[in-house]
């Protein structure tokens, strides 16, 4: 089970469809999408991210122990930024999520490793 600080995008895989989903579906319907086409499990605790026809939405679920959550998102302006359309699933880390949630392009981010000074 998971507890309440567990709950950090950077303790999760991230699953992106790029292909665009029906968003009249709910929960249940986005489950379904993971466990049919993307052979993936919706209640292993990943977030899966999934695009509208519009730029301009998107919707996620996560299982959180409990129960399935889903989240919806419409963002002004010019939208999100997608990647190609194909019928995979894409994973991307905590600091690509951010930057897609935030409206930014994702896809330019690249994680740098910092080097700490070792402890003596």
């Amino acid at each position: 089970m998971r507890h309440a600080h567990d709950f950090a995008i950077g303790n999760f895989k991230l699953y992106l469809a790029s292909k665009p989903v029906d968003f009249r579906k709910g929960m249940d319907g986005l489950a379904a999408i993971v466990m049919n086409e993307f052979d993936l499990d919706p209640f292993s605790g990943a977030i899966f991210i999934f695009r509208s026809k519009w730029a301009d939405r998107l919707k996620l679920i996560v299982w959180d122990g409990t129960g399935l959550v889903m989240a919806y998102k419409r963002i002004e302006g010019a939208g999100f930024v997608w990647p190609q359309m194909t019928d995979e699933v894409i994973t991307i880390n905590r600091s690509q999520f951010e930057a897609l949630f935030e409206g930014l392009d994702w896809q330019r981010v690249v994680l740098r490793h910092t080097c700490r000074p070792a402890v003596v």
